[in-house]
């Protein structure tokens, strides 16, 4: 995914609980992972996964979201609705405000963001914490090629363009991809389960 512009929509900082922010590059199971870990928290309050604004209609098999077009997208923003907002691949991706009033009370939440909005959301909590889904290479060419919407040359540029994944002042913890999305899925959850109960 190619990330461009990402802004924050409020400058408070809220301090209790966590705000946890998954990233990780096309072919990473990222999207996997997260649903995995939201099936095993389900109904657990303690626990909130963000519901992104997105501007593209709702696809069967994709990422359950909020649609809008490009006039409410900008209406939202204007409005401060959007926490953070970001855009990639000719699309705005939002987290809307609401979904992150629970760190106030000491609940993780759980946002997918883009690599390039992780500054901005370092301001939105007292505890940030990252978590890159990463894979080697190899089995991210393999995964990418599997899906069948890029030529080779294309992945190979794609790959090339992954950068090492730095913070300011967020945690950053990695999880590496690369066996059964049960074994991966599962340091997630234990993962997100310490940010619970630090104790």
């Amino acid at each position: 995914m190619t990330d461009s512009s990402a802004e924050t929509m409020i400058g408070t900082r809220i301090s209790t609980g966590a705000l946890v922010l998954v990233v990780g590059p096309s072919g990473a199971g990222k999207d996997a992972l997260m649903d995995a870990a939201r099936s095993a928290l389900a109904g657990d309050e303690g626990f909130r996964f963000a519901r992104r604004l997105i501007t593209r209609p709702a696809l069967a098999g994709a990422e359950d979201h909020d649609s809008c077009d490009e006039a409410g997208f900008a209406a939202a923003q204007a409005r401060g609705e959007l926490a953070l907002s970001w855009a990639a691949d000719g699309l705005h991706y939002g987290i809307p405000a609401r979904e992150l009033a629970g760190i106030a009370g000491g609940q993780v939440v759980i946002a997918n963001v883009s690599r390039g909005a992780i500054g901005q959301a370092e301001a939105l909590a007292g505890r940030v914490v990252v978590v890159e889904i990463a894979a080697p290479a190899a089995v991210l060419a393999k995964r990418l090629a599997a899906r069948g919407r890029e030529s080779e040359a294309e992945i190979a540029a794609r790959l090339a363009r992954e950068a090492p994944l730095t913070t300011e002042r967020a945690e950053l913890r990695r999880i590496v991809n690369d066996r059964t999305i049960a074994e991966a899925a599962g340091e997630l959850l234990g993962l997100l389960c310490a940010l619970a109960d630090p104790a």
